[in-house]
């Protein structure tokens, strides 16, 4: 992160806090902590985009769903196929 940091006081349940400052490792709780919230805040963004688009072009349906996890799986086959062939 190449931003300026500030820092911050939070509470949060003491479990959960232990569990992210061992999972922090040498990076530590602050970094840790950090990407959890920047993950939340790109989740948050895409919830925005997408009622954005449903608003203007209706909610997506399972099927349509279904299609495109499917074309996504197969991308991926194809690209695995693919760098095993190159090998």
């Amino acid at each position: 992160m190449s931003e300026p940091t500030g820092k911050y006081s939070i509470t949060m349940p003491r479990d959960i806090a232990e569990a992210a400052k061992a999972r922090g490792g040498p990076s530590g709780l602050s970094a840790y902590v950090a990407a959890a919230v920047a993950r939340q805040i790109e989740r948050d963004n895409l919830n925005e985009l997408i009622a954005v688009a449903e608003a203007e072009h209706g909610p997506i349906t399972d099927e349509e769903t279904r299609a495109l996890r499917d074309q996504l799986h197969r991308a991926r086959e194809q690209q695995t196929q693919g760098g095993a062939n190159a090998a």
